[in-house]
C-alpha cells in the first residue's frame, strides 16, 4: 500500500508534530518537481536515468527527526513507475518441466481395492489362480458339505462328566457334538463370521460300523450363511451336548449373534455345553509351554501335524478364495478344522480316563491308610 505526500503529513500534523509542512503546499525537494525535473529534459516521460546532481542532492539531504520524516524521505526518493522497473534487478523466469504422468496399472488397482472381474453373475479367476477347487458336494448356491468317516470304537458306557467339575453327571456318547468354527478373524463382534464349521459325532454307519462322523459346513459366498446356519441347525437335536475347546468363550457366542442377525431361531442356547479347555488347564497346567489345542495334541495323544496351516492363516485364506485367488490354502484350512473336531473327541477319552484313574487311585490309598 502506498501513501501520497499529504497524506503523510496529515498524520504527521495529528500525531503533534511541529514541523510538518501545509497540506496544501506540499514542499517540492530540488530537482523532484516534475518529471522533467527527474530526467532532466523538456517533455521525458520519466523513463531516463536520474541525473548525478539529483542524487548529490539526495545525499547532502539531513536525516529526518522523527519516524514521519524518514517516511516521507522514502516516499520522495523512491523511484516509481518505469525507473522502478527498470532499477530493479531482472529475473529470468527459469521454466519448470512438467512430471511426468504415472499410467495407472489396472491389475495393480485392482488388487488394491480387493476387486475382481464379475460376468454372469459369477466371479472370474485372477489368470494366476489356477486351482479353483472345493472339497466337498454343493448343496446349496455357495454352501459346500465335506463328510469323512473315522473308524473307531464308540464308548459303550455313559461318560461321567467328574473332570468337568460336574460330579454325578454323565453323558451319552452319541449325544456329544464336538465342534469347531473358522471365522474371518478373531476379534468377535458382529463383523467376524464363521465361514466354515465343523462337527464331529460318534456313528454308525450301514458300511462301515462305528466310528466318528465328521461334517463340515463350507461357505464360498457372503449370501450362503443363511443356508449354512440353517443346515447346522438341522444337526441338532434336543439331547445333543456340544463339546469345543474354549467354545463356550468364543465360538458358541459367535454362532449365537449370527443366528440373531439373520433373524433365525437360536438352536445353541437350550444346549449343554461341555468345554475342554478348562479342565485341560487344571490338570496339565504348567507342565508344557501353553494348554494351546497342537500343544495337546502332541505332548497327550502324540499326534503330529503334517503341513498344517495355522488357524490365524485362515481368514487371509477364505478372503484370498472370495477375491478369485486359489483354494489350496482353502483346502488346508478344511483340512485344520477336520483334525481339530477329531481331536476333541479323543481329548474326551483321555480326560474321562484320567479322572476316573485318579479317582480309583485315591480310593486305594484311603482304604490302605485304613
Amino acid at each position: 500500500m502506498s501513501l501520497s505526500l499529504d497524506k503523510l503529513r496529515l498524520l504527521r500534523r495529528q500525531a503533534g508534530d511541529a514541523t510538518a509542512a501545509p497540506a496544501s503546499g506540499p514542499a517540492i525537494a530540488p530537482g523532484r518537481g516534475s518529471a522533467a525535473a527527474d530526467t532532466g529534459a523538456p517533455g521525458d516521460t520519466g523513463n531516463a536515468p536520474l541525473p548525478a546532481a539529483a542524487n548529490d542532492a539526495r545525499a547532502r539531504t539531513p536525516a529526518p527527526a522523527s519516524v514521519f520524516g524518514w517516511v516521507e524521505q522514502e516516499v520522495r526518493h523512491k523511484p516509481t513507475g518505469a525507473a522502478a522497473r527498470e532499477t530493479a534487478p531482472a529475473v529470468t523466469a527459469v521454466p519448470v518441466p512438467a512430471p511426468a504422468l504415472r499410467k495407472p496399472e489396472i491389475g495393480g488397482l485392482r488388487r488394491l481395492l480387493g476387486l475382481r472381474d464379475r460376468g454372469l453373475g459369477t466371479a472370474t479367476p485372477r489368470e494366476n489362480a489356477k486351482d479353483r477347487h472345493v472339497p466337498g458336494e454343493e448343496i446349496a448356491p455357495g454352501l459346500f458339505l465335506i463328510e469323512s468317516f473315522v473308524t473307531q470304537a464308540i464308548p459303550t458306557e455313559p461318560l461321567s462328566l467328574a473332570f468337568a467339575k460336574r460330579d454325578g453327571e454323565q453323558v451319552q456318547p452319541q449325544d456329544l457334538l464336538f465342534f469347531d468354527t473358522e471365522t474371518t478373524g478373531l476379534a468377535g463382534g458382529t463383523g467376524t463370521r464363521a465361514f466354515m464349521i465343523g462337527a464331529a459325532d460318534w456313528h454308525t454307519h450301514p458300511e462301515r460300523g462305528d466310528g466318528l462322523r465328521i461334517r463340515q459346513l463350507l461357505m464360498t459366498t457372503m449370501a450362503a450363511e443363511t443356508a449354512m446356519l440353517r443346515e447346522f441347525a438341522g444337526w441338532l437335536q434336543p439331547s445333543t451336548v456340544f463339546s469345543s475347546y474354549n467354545g463356550r468363550c468364543y465360538d458358541a457366542p459367535l454362532l449365537k449373534t449370527r443366528y440373531r442377525l439373520a433373524r433365525q431361531r437360536c438352536p445353541i442356547t437350550p444346549l449343554d455345553h461341555v468345554d475342554l479347555l478348562f479342565p485341560t488347564r487344571r490338570r496339565y497346567r504348567g507342565t508344557w509351554e501353553n494348554c494351546r489345542l497342537a500343544t495337546i495334541e502332541r505332548q497327550l495323544l502324540q499326534i503330529v501335524r503334517e503341513d498344517d496351516l495355522p488357524g490365524s492363516e485362515a481368514p487371509a485364506a477364505w478372503l484370498n478364495y472370495l477375491r478369485g485367488g486359489s483354494a489350496v490354502n482353502l483346502r488346508r484350512v478344511a483340512e485344520h478344522n477336520h483334525q481339530d473336531v477329531v481331536t476333541l473327541a479323543l481329548l474326551m477319552r483321555r480326560l474321562v480316563a484320567e479322572e476316573q484313574r485318579d479317582r480309583e487311585t485315591l480310593a486305594l490309598q484311603a482304604i490302605d491308610a485304613v
